[in-house]
């Protein structure tokens, strides 16, 4: 199907100034002088080109600028072609169905990346970051994305992949020619060579928690029992009035959920209906998702009313949501100040006050060390990355301990072969065909 010549659009579903379809295959300039009312296959690479796409009585379809790029100088490495046409839905669609009338083939999701991966012009790390490029909600999102897209992580797992390398070709002469005696590290040197290369890799997958963070961002849960002022708070938070507030306990009867931008970073802030004992059957289930929401967050806000003493429900949240993923949130400053013996923070939603402090807790609660990410820092965001470096570095355990305990060569450079194996499956340059497919699935069509 690689043979094939697909096309899709390239840009947003919706209505705009102009669309971009994009055709990529070796039949890409054939089709669309099939279609264009110029000879396409006599224009200039990477110049832009005014005519008509054509019906199939010859009749003007649609004006359009059309772009030839021929491989392997593309996204792709093959000839590519994409035409700009105007930006409504139906004739976009009817200058697609045109390509596809003369021999096009629709693309599937991510296939242009899966085809550009395949060519070499993309290792599979960076392929991911144009999805995630792509995705990012927030500014050290996108420029993680983008050191991403510029290779740095692969540059960090190739640099692993060298030491160990290193390693392998020493193991594997003592492996073929044993009675040689061939000696190029002694195994101390090996072996502090071994424990550098994992302490790297453990830094990288260290980094996973934060990675994570950017890329698809946290859940923030505001809890507490009713009319602590939770949907005041969120509607402070978020600078709008997106959920009812009103003096009636038991107002928020559904889980409200709404996107945060706080600095740097992106947050889904979830307001729940207040917890308490009712006979009521509608507000029961929500305090059952309520319930759902604070065990599903990463972090939760538990709001107390500083203007009153504990109520029985406020203890019963208190020993409820788990202390390592929980702020104590004070409300109602404006009436009375909090308890200093519980501590927290301190807010008034109705007067807006306190809120800078209750930011910077969160950030501060997102960063495991509370500090703000350098630019150059190099984080991993998939979930396949860390188990694959988890595997890697536990390989390379292995290795260390069977040098150190004299194991046969041909056992421990199995181990280091299966580390650098693990490595390769980030980049790509050792992956299976489902993986592959599970991975640019989740891109959107077009690109």
């Amino acid at each position: 199907m690689n043979q094939d010549t697909i096309a899709a659009v390239a840009t947003a579903p919706g209505e705009g100034a102009i669309a971009v379809i994009r055709l990529s295959g070796c039949d890409a300039i054939s089709i669309a002088e099939k279609v264009f009312s110029r000879v396409v296959r006599s224009f200039k690479s990477h110049m832009a080109y005014y005519g008509n796409i054509l019906k199939e009585d010859g009749s003007p379809l649609d004006s359009v600028l059309l772009m030839v790029m021929r491989g392997p100088r593309s996204y792709t490495g093959e000839d590519c072609v994409e035409i700009s046409c105007h930006g409504g839905q139906l004739i976009t669609r009817r200058v697609l169905e045109r390509l596809f009338m003369v021999g096009a083939r629709a693309a599937r999701p991510g296939e242009f990346s899966l085809r550009a991966y395949l060519n070499g012009k993309l290792d599979l790390a960076q392929a991911e970051a144009v999805q995630e490029l792509i995705a990012a909600k927030s500014e050290l999102a996108l420029e993680n994305a983008e050191r991403q897209l510029e290779g740095a992580l692969s540059e960090k797992v190739r640099s692993f992949q060298r030491d160990l390398t290193d390693i392998a070709a020493i193991l594997e002469a003592w492996v073929d020619f044993p009675e040689e005696g061939l000696e190029f590290a002694t195994m101390e040197e090996m072996v502090g060579s071994l424990q550098e290369a994992s302490l790297q890799m453990k830094q990288l997958q260290a980094t996973f928690h934060d990675g994570r963070a950017l890329h698809e961002g946290l859940t923030v849960c505001l809890a507490g029992a009713p009319n602590v002022g939770k949907s005041s708070l969120m509607n402070a938070l978020l600078k709008k009035n997106r959920a009812i507030v009103t003096e009636i306990a038991g107002t928020t009867r559904d889980v409200l959920e709404e996107d945060l931008r706080l600095g740097p970073l992106h947050f889904k802030l979830v307001d729940t209906a207040g917890i308490r004992e009712t006979p009521e059957i509608v507000e029961q289930e929500g305090i059952r998702r309520s319930y759902k929401a604070m065990e599903e967050a990463d972090l939760i806000l538990l709001l107390l009313d500083a203007s009153r003493a504990l109520s029985p429900e406020d203890i019963s949240l208190l020993n409820h949501a788990p202390k390592e993923k929980r702020l104590l949130i004070w409300n109602k400053t404006d009436l009375m100040p909090p308890s200093a013996s519980i501590g927290g923070i301190a807010v008034s939603a109705k007067e807006h006050t306190g809120l800078d402090l209750l930011k910077a807790a969160i950030e501060s609660f997102v960063w495991n060390k509370g500090n703000a990410l350098s630019k150059e820092e190099v984080l991993i965001t998939k979930m396949r990355h860390y188990q694959a470096l988890t595997n890697a570095i536990h390989y390379c355990h292995a290795v260390i301990q069977g040098l150190e305990s004299g194991v046969s060569a041909e056992f421990v450079a199995a181990d280091l072969r299966a580390a650098l194996y693990e490595l390769g499956t980030i980049i790509g340059t050792n992956v299976t065909e489902d993986i592959l497919s599970a991975i640019f699935s989740k891109f959107c069509l077009g690109k």
